[in-house]
């Protein structure tokens, strides 16, 4: 049987962690790239235990050397890539009068360039086996605010970018879309609804329930109800669709 392998970014993680473990139903081997080789390695472990082979690539993907490390190490180990997720990056969530060029540039080179060049340097892999790429966007890409400026910014860049890639995935026959979750309870998410609650002097439950009604929904999402959707996205079901952001938020975005 042929050997599938898929490259899960910011795999020791949130989103990541949770795609890397779904994805191992459905691929022989995973590729599991963050910076934090211990969290990795935990991401590792449930990977075997879930059937699939799993390689461990500490890299940051802000370094312009990381993708061609990861995609060579990639074929050296498995010989293929039939499918790429781009899920890390964190952004600084500043406002837009704050935020340095040099906080700027941080939240651009990992989740926009890292995605970008971990792309190019995979695209002739892809080609050869026809294959996908997920990048990862969020509900900040529509509703851009002044508090957190680079949020929108960023990931109406990655958007349009990967609008672009599926263009040329057209001809090239690789399929390229966009996940874009709405708020998903991660360590992240934890981590801001405390500095919310601290700076409003209430506690962490009505910090989330201020959210939540600000919003306009119902619950926070969960990491693996978007690691389903991107399962979904490299899947065979899913394979005419290309060029599409695919939205997972509760409601959040209303409209068309």
């Amino acid at each position: 049987m042929t050997k599938t392998v898929a490259i899960v970014t910011g795999a020791s993680q949130g989103i990541g962690r949770a795609t890397a473990m779904r994805l191992a139903q459905d691929f022989s081997a995973l590729v599991l790239v963050a910076r934090n080789r211990t969290k990795l390695e935990e991401t590792a472990s449930a990977v075997r235990e879930g059937g699939s082979e799993a390689l461990v690539i500490d890299r940051d993907l802000a370094e312009p050397t990381a993708a061609a490390t990861v995609v060579e190490q990639t074929l050296s180990a498995f010989g293929r890539i039939d499918a790429l997720l781009n899920i890390a990056g964190a952004v600084p969530g500043l406002d837009v009068f704050q935020m340095t060029d040099e906080q700027w540039d941080v939240g651009l080179e990992l989740k926009l360039h890292g995605a970008r060049r971990l792309t190019v340097q995979a695209w002739d892999a892809l080609r050869m086996s026809k294959g996908t790429v997920v990048f990862t966007s969020g509900n900040a890409a529509m509703t851009p605010k002044a508090a957190a400026a680079a949020v929108g910014a960023i990931n109406a860049c990655i958007e349009a970018l990967a609008k672009a890639f599926a263009e040329r995935g057209i001809v090239d026959d690789v399929q390229v879309n966009c996940v874009s979750p709405g708020a998903i309870m991660t360590d992240r998410r934890t981590a801001m609804l405390e500095r919310a609650a601290a700076a409003k002097e209430i506690n962490i439950a009505e910090a989330k329930q201020s959210f939540l009604k600000q919003a306009g929904i119902a619950r926070f999402g969960t990491a693996e109800e978007i690691a389903d959707l991107m399962a979904f996205a490299v899947s065979p079901a899913a394979h005419w669709m290309t060029g599409t952001v695919l939205r997972m938020d509760g409601g959040e975005i209303r409209s068309v």
